[in-house]
């Protein structure tokens, strides 16, 4: 989950009595319920995901006048911290967050009877329906899950793609088996300590720029940069936007949600952008440079045998400290590639220096770059996918050429000082031209192409093939594509083409270019343990040149080598 560390543990008297969530740096929020005994016992909140960090003392400082009992109205209470923590509060959704066409999985974050240091239940509102006008109702994910019980009072149920809160525990079922409980939304919330308006951002940004805005504000705290809030803002606003409030700002923070929660509209869309933009850059000049991995690639070339459709042509190197040490080479029937490609693989790891950061490369030929080789077998007697054991990408054989490599080498030695990946969106049905496209992708800034669609779509075929001349460096597409059908959907919100894309960008918009490989490896692990994940059928080709020596070079070295 993004921004772990704001989930708190609340006890009193020394005993956990459930939990709570951060919003301001000084405020946590908890249940009415949980706290009842404060004022005896005294308050202490611990922050789990902080180890060393020590509890901070705290009092109720506000509460929704609950009554006592179990359906009693107004179970929410606000605790002040004795000091001010320097951990990112949480993010809230907008008011409709939880909802969608589709269940969205929600997680919550509790500290239940034996687990002190926290677990973790996946729920979904049943219906948008509120209960008495203040609660919705959770149920489990999956039957065998997590059930709530006491300890999960007061903690914060989040958007397991975002990390976005929507709500908060109030109460479990209560009977025995049934996996059922009640949250209360943000907007609930809000009306019993209005304070709590001021957090949660209006419906007009979308999920993956506050996603983007929030992870740079965290990154600028963590980093320690000193920066005018005020003066950030005033320069990214709009003729239109307000003007800062008299007392400014007195975080980054507090800029940051102004735009978020207070501004609204097209112009409030604009805004962000600019802010983000310039947040960005102004990392960029204060942060030091993470050095790019240091990659120990294994390459499989897969071609066109020109002996027949049964038959392919392979080679199989790895690279070691700059040089290319040919493996395996032969043509083989499709039936028996699999079983081919997995002995070269594994031979081919004798080549790396011991503890390199391994990465499998598929360089195929155009028409077959939606293949599935991420999710081929790692090993005769391991069925796990090769994507959630190694790094895999795949490149586009065409673009071996020297001319390409020469324009892909410049790209990646300005993409070195990118924090993040910018996602260049080619959406479903898009009426952009492909020669717009171009304009896109070469942009200084411009990094990865992501396609609603697969390549075989006919309609964006054309922008496929553009970004792959352009060059782009990075082009992500999922293999499904839209369900729809490409001519009968237009990238609406019921799309899941659309989906993917905004799911994409929320993930990647704050990763190094040259760490991708590793991030969607990790993506690619979720999806093979969760059903219906976005991420499934993703596929990523990513193409640095300076991995790889020169292909030309290498050619004669298969000729040459005895395994030829």
């Amino acid at each position: 989950m993004n921004s772990a560390e704001w989930h708190a543990r609340i006890e009193c008297g020394g005993k956990v009595a459930g939990a709570g969530f951060l919003v301001t740096p000084s405020k946590v929020l908890t249940c009415a319920h949980v706290v009842r005994d404060g004022a005896r016992d005294g308050l202490t909140v611990t922050f789990t995901e902080r180890p060393g960090l020590p509890a901070v003392r705290a009092r109720v400082v506000a509460d929704g006048g609950w009554g006592g009992g179990a359906t009693d109205l107004g179970d929410v209470a606000v605790l002040e911290l004795e000091r001010e923590v320097a951990i990112a509060p949480a993010a809230l959704a907008p008011v409709d967050g939880a909802h969608g066409t589709a269940p969205r999985k929600l997680v919550v974050y509790g500290f239940p009877a034996g687990f002190d240091e926290g677990t973790l239940a996946e729920y979904r509102i049943t219906a948008p329906q509120l209960i008495s006008r203040e609660w919705l109702q959770l149920e489990a994910w999956q039957p065998d899950g997590q059930p709530l019980a006491p300890g999960f009072s007061g903690a914060a149920v989040t958007l397991v793609d975002t990390g976005e809160v929507v709500g908060m525990v109030t109460a479990a079922a209560g009977a025995r088996g049934v996996r059922n409980g009640r949250m209360m939304p943000t907007q609930v919330m809000a009306q019993y300590w209005p304070d709590l308006e001021s957090l949660v951002p209006t419906s007009d940004h979308r999920t993956a720029d506050r996603t983007r805005l929030r992870a740079l504000v965290e990154r600028a705290v963590r980093a320690g940069v000193d920066c005018d809030p005020v003066r950030l803002y005033t320069a990214a606003a709009g003729p239109f936007d307000p003007d800062p409030p008299e007392e400014g700002f007195d975080s980054l923070w507090s800029a940051a949600l102004f735009v978020l929660c207070e501004l609204d509209g097209p112009g409030a869309v604009e805004t962000l952008a600019r802010l983000t933009d310039r947040l960005e850059a102004l990392l960029r000049t204060r942060e030091p440079e993470t050095p790019a991995p240091e990659w120990a690639p294994i390459l499989v070339e897969l071609k066109h045998s020109g002996a027949g459709d049964g038959l392919v042509r392979v080679e199989v190197s790895a690279y070691s400290q700059g040089r290319r040490h040919p493996v395996d080479s032969d043509t083989v029937p499709q039936g028996r590639l699999r079983a081919y490609v997995q002995d070269s693989i594994e031979a081919a790891f004798r080549y790396l220096t011991p503890g390199a950061d391994e990465l499998i490369a598929f360089a195929l030929p155009r028409d077959w770059l939606d293949w599935p080789v991420d999710r081929w077998e790692s090993a005769p007697d391991d069925d796990t996918p090769l994507g959630c054991v190694y790094p895999l990408v795949v490149t586009d054989h065409a673009r071996r050429k020297a001319s390409t490599r020469h324009v892909l080498t410049r790209a990646w030695n300005r993409l070195d000082s990118f924090p993040g990946a910018r996602l260049q969106r080619v959406d479903c049905g898009s009426p952009e031209e492909p020669g717009r496209l171009r304009v896109r992708l070469r942009k200084p800034d411009a990094c990865l192409a992501g396609f609603a669609t697969a390549p075989a779509a006919t309609r964006t075929r054309p922008h496929f093939d553009t970004s792959l001349s352009a060059p782009a460096p990075v082009i992500v597409w999922s293999r499904s594509g839209c369900v729809a059908g490409e001519d009968d959907c237009g990238g609406t919100d019921g799309c899941t083409g659309k989906a993917f894309l905004d799911e994409l960008d929320a993930c990647v918009s704050q990763v190094p270019p040259a760490e991708l490989p590793r991030h969607i490896l990790a993506l690619r692990e979720e999806a093979d343990a969760e059903d219906g994940h976005w991420a499934r059928d993703i596929q990523l080709l990513w193409d640095d040149p300076r991995v790889f020596t020169d292909p030309h070079a290498t050619a004669a070295a298969h000729v040459q080598s005895p395994v030829a």
